[in-house]
């Protein structure tokens, strides 16, 4: 096919070739359209995430992140879809790929994502200041709750495997639990069973922080026992979080958190450093 012919006067296109450069303008035309509007999406997910979180980070943590980011940048601030769950969902979700991010509240880091502690914690057994356990000075004892039917979460939610794990650090890998009286899924509804009489629930004490303070609970010591407790972001990938909006948000959690503690450092970006296989810490 011949597409031109060259003549003292110049190139001139043959009518096939005339017809080959109208198809060729047009592709041209569609490929710079392809490309904006790749571009738009690829700017779109980057200031859009979806996030996952355990009920104790979604309920306690995360409105303050986000409200304090948009004060931060309230222009250009990334949108910031929540979904509250319990830690295992959170996992699965972000290793399906359903999640960009999330907040979980594990015992341990997951296998195979990135990670870095954001928050700490501490769960408390609490019960109704007419309760027995209330008016015993010296607490109660690993094994004594062990033993005890509580209200709590459901299986494997952070809460209930975090308590599950400083018993076993206790009374060994052999200990058993007694069945909850109630298994629910909110700290709200924990809260209500217990106002009500249920018995004694085991929650995040961040969770039970104003009624601790008023008296409408009673927090009860369990001296053997370490139930201080690391909140972790996840997100799949390597020793850093994803560019974007992801490290955005994280880079404003953790500054924050460390503005909040003693500044060891004048900068407040995170520093990301690969641990053992747990993944990431953050510090400064």
């Amino acid at each position: 096919m011949v597409l031109a012919v060259r003549s003292t006067r110049g190139s001139q296109l043959t009518p096939a070739g005339v017809r080959v450069a109208e198809w060729a303008a047009r592709v041209i035309e569609v490929a710079h359209e392809f490309d904006a509007e790749l571009a738009s999406l690829r700017a779109e997910s980057r200031q859009r995430i979806k996030v996952v979180a355990s009920q104790t980070v979604a309920e306690q943590l995360m409105p303050n992140w986000l409200v304090t980011l948009k004060t931060a940048r309230p222009h250009d601030a990334p949108e910031v879809i929540l979904t509250a769950t319990n830690s295992e969902r959170a996992i699965a979700a972000v290793r399906g790929g359903a999640a960009d991010l999330g907040f979980i509240e594990n015992p341990g880091p997951p296998k195979g994502l990135g990670s870095c502690v954001v928050a700490r914690d501490e769960l408390v057994i609490v019960v109704r200041p007419d309760h027995k356990w209330a008016r015993r000075s010296a607490g109660v004892t690993a094994a004594e709750l062990a033993q005890t039917p509580l209200v709590t979460r459901e299986p494997h939610s952070g809460i209930r495997d975090s308590l599950t794990a400083a018993l076993r650090d206790v009374l060994g890998d052999e200990m058993q639990q007694a069945p909850p009286i109630l298994e629910l899924s909110t700290a709200a509804a924990m809260r209500a069973a217990v106002l009500a009489g249920a018995g004694p629930a085991v929650m995040s004490k961040l969770a039970a922080a104003d009624d601790l303070a008023v008296g409408r609970l009673r927090a009860v010591a369990v001296p053997e026992l370490n139930l201080r407790r690391k909140l972790r972001a996840i997100w799949v990938g390597g020793r850093t979080p994803p560019p974007g909006a992801v490290r955005d948000l994280l880079s404003h959690i953790l500054s924050g958190r460390v503005r909040g503690a003693v500044r060891r450092s004048h900068s407040r970006q995170p520093v990301y450093s690969s641990s053992t296989s747990s993944g990431l810490t953050a510090h400064q």
